[in-house]
């Protein structure tokens, strides 16, 4: 064990020794090595923290939750166009049946875009925002957060009160530093008192609910200002419904398709005319997506990597020529062939973990570096530091075993002469 222990330490010597006694040939050699490094690592991290991203957004949607659509998500729309557009909008009696008569259902949400609708304060007016008409379930079902006020208590709902909540975005423009809270603003007609301001989304890749454009009104309140049922003909409405306490996406998909059926009187042999939406929907497209950015990583850095190897192997072979007469001495004086040979192995492979290294410490400053600008946060995680250590041991040992065997087999006496 003390000698394997005195060969690993003179073979990290020998190495540094190397980078230090050729330090622009031992450079350019392991330029491949960090470079491979620092593709295959880099585009790694990029789709992991692209891939946190999306599935940190996926799980504060749910994925119990089914969203009743005109067209489906997994199909592009230009395919079958006239067949979707022939469909019908969902609307609030859909919702109302399936509360009804879905067992499996716990919470359920009617959405109907409204329009874009000038909204006023005064002497100012915003234009750019929509208005939509959402069903009391709305802050549970999409766990809407407020920066300031509150959402419709109950009462506030069904009697159709004049209250509105606003996003973010609405309320800067609208109010500037002023407090929105029980200021009247005038909508389709009507005079709203402002009781909520939606918490800014942020920069989530994924944000089915981003509302920081939005006027968000109770559906009973709505019903009295404007048409709120959908003839859009590309949708503009959705009916939400999340799987109660014990029931499964499945269950709940399977009772509801039912309930539809019976109740759009669906003969058993005619197609559905309705989209049962969820977001293992995306996540498959994402899963494929993800799978192709990590492949073409892998096949950029395995070229600087392949060229990395041959450098490395080049360094290694001048290495035992201007050893020989040394390792020729090792040999008459007893070492063993495996000695030699794990001498010059390990000597490869800390000259490749050195060229990782340098490829992961390029992939932490340019992960650094991009974080402020991106729209989610970069990271270089333990399980990418820990391949891309272990990738370059496996080219150190790779590039270093034939001159590291070349070594072993010399003749120590034909080695001494040299």
């Amino acid at each position: 064990m003390k000698i394997i222990i005195r060969v690993f330490l003179e073979s990290v010597g020998q190495a540094l020794q190397q980078l230090y006694g050729n330090r622009l040939r031992s450079f350019l050699s392991l330029l491949g090595i960090t470079i491979g490094i620092f593709c295959i690592i880099g585009v790694q991290s990029a789709v992991d923290s692209l891939e946190s991203s999306v599935r940190g957004s996926m799980d504060k949607l749910g994925d119990d939750v089914l969203y009743i659509q005109k067209i489906p998500w997994a199909e592009d729309p230009g395919v079958s166009f006239w067949k979707y557009m022939r469909r019908p909008n969902p609307n609030y009696q859909d919702m109302a049946v399936i509360r009804e008569k879905v067992k499996s259902v716990g919470l359920t949400d009617y959405h109907v875009f409204l329009g874009f609708k000038p909204i006023r304060y005064r002497s100012n007016t915003v234009t750019g925002a929509y208005s939509i008409a959402v069903t009391y379930d709305f802050e549970a079902m999409t766990g809407t957060k407020f920066e300031k006020g509150r959402f419709y208590t109950s009462p506030e709902y069904h009697n159709g009160l004049n209250k509105v909540v606003i996003g973010s975005t609405v309320a800067e423009e609208l109010f500037g530093s002023l407090d929105p809270i029980g200021k009247q603003v005038k909508l389709m007609g009507h005079k709203l008192e402002v009781i909520g301001v939606i918490e800014k989304s942020g920069q989530s890749l994924i944000n089915i609910f981003d509302y920081d454009n939005g006027i968000v009104i109770g559906y009973e309140t709505a019903r009295k200002m404007a048409a709120v049922k959908s003839n859009h003909r590309y949708g503009g409405a959705s009916v939400i419904v999340k799987a109660g306490d014990g029931y499964s996406l499945e269950q709940l998909r399977d009772e509801v398709t039912g309930v539809l059926r019976a109740y759009h009187r669906l003969k058993p042999k005619e197609p559905d005319d309705f989209s049962l939406n969820s977001l293992s929907i995306i996540a498959s497209a994402m899963d494929s997506f993800f799978s192709v950015l990590s492949l073409v990583g892998m096949i950029i850095g395995g070229f600087a990597i392949f060229v990395g190897m041959f450098s490395v192997a080049n360094i290694m072979f001048v290495s035992v020529k201007e050893r020989t007469n040394i390792i020729g001495i090792k040999k008459a004086l007893g070492a063993k062939q495996s000695y030699i040979l794990l001498e010059f192995l390990i000597e490869a492979i800390i000259l490749c973990i050195i060229g990782g290294a340098a490829g992961l410490l390029l992939v932490l400053a340019v992960t650094s570096i991009l974080s402020g600008f991106m729209p989610f946060q970069l990271f270089l995680s333990t399980k990418n530091i820990l391949v891309g250590v272990l990738l370059s041991a496996g080219i150190g040992v790779l590039s270093g075993f034939i001159p590291a065997f070349q070594a072993a087999r010399l003749d120590p006496v034909e080695a001494i002469r040299k």
